[in-house]
């Protein structure tokens, strides 16, 4: 049995990890739903794997034609705004979900919120204008 760790990195390495990343920067919203370390580690859990299964599905529904063997097929079906707004859906969706779930309500988030991000803007202010 491998030890944990080697089973771990290379999940963490793999393109569909990259995708949902990309995915998840694009919606500035997942941030707020997910923003906290247990729920950070359930939505990149699930949402590699639904990324996946979805990717797997739309590669045997697309025909390649021979002069795209080369390409990425990836790459092509995440310029296809209709793939690329299925797997957007796909993320988003489980970031509601693990929002949604009672599990994680006590959860603080993993980093400042709003408001004390201002009171600190509001402070250096005042400390970089000598007040």
């Amino acid at each position: 049995m491998p030890d944990p760790e080697e089973i771990w990195l290379p999940l963490v390495d793999e393109p569909v990890g990259d995708i949902v990343a990309k995915l998840q920067a694009e919606d500035p919203e997942i941030e707020k739903l997910v923003g906290s370390p247990h729920r950070i580690l359930a939505f990149r859990t699930f949402a590699y794997i639904r990324v996946g299964i979805l990717l797997g599905e739309l590669l045997f529904e697309q025909d390649r034609a021979p002069a795209e063997a080369d390409e990425n097929w990836v790459e092509a079906l995440l310029r296809d705004p209709k793939h690329h707004d299925a797997l957007q859906r796909e993320v988003r969706a489980v970031a509601e979900e693990i929002a949604a779930d009672p599990k994680y309500a006590d959860e603080e988030p993993l980093g400042p919120d709003d408001e004390a991000r201002e009171r600190f803007r509001e402070f250096a202010r005042k400390q970089l204008a000598g007040e």
